[in-house]
């Protein structure tokens, strides 16, 4: 169970790493890192817009997932089925609401 902790709370802090390059606007369009979509790539304005608006909430979702890991460690019983699908729902919650508030910003553009 110490293994999941580390690894959620390790994997949380690694996407919120590389959210911060995003929000500050340091990557320009490319084809492996960053929202990648037909019209961020073939607009270099659009492009950082969409991917601060998606780095910031990429930021929540690493940071959340970090910390849930540690919170939900202690509560959970040492119960590692209920530990892991806890801290799996709620990456995967945090994930889609990142995919979806995207998705809708860079439509707001369209």
């Amino acid at each position: 169970m110490v293994l999941l902790l580390a690894l959620y709370s390790f994997g949380g802090l690694i996407v919120a790493g590389f959210s911060i390059p995003l929000i500050l606007r340091k990557i320009p369009p490319n084809g492996l890192y960053g929202f990648r979509m037909r019209p961020t790539q073939n607009d270099p304005q659009l492009w950082y817009k969409v991917n601060e608006f998606a780095g910031r909430r990429l930021l929540v979702l690493g940071l959340g997932t970090a910390l849930s890991a540690i919170i939900l460690y202690y509560p959970s019983g040492h119960n590692l089925e209920r530990y892991a699908l806890s801290c799996l729902g709620l990456f995967l919650a945090l994930f889609l609401w990142v995919m979806i508030t995207t998705f809708l910003y860079l439509r707001s553009f369209q």
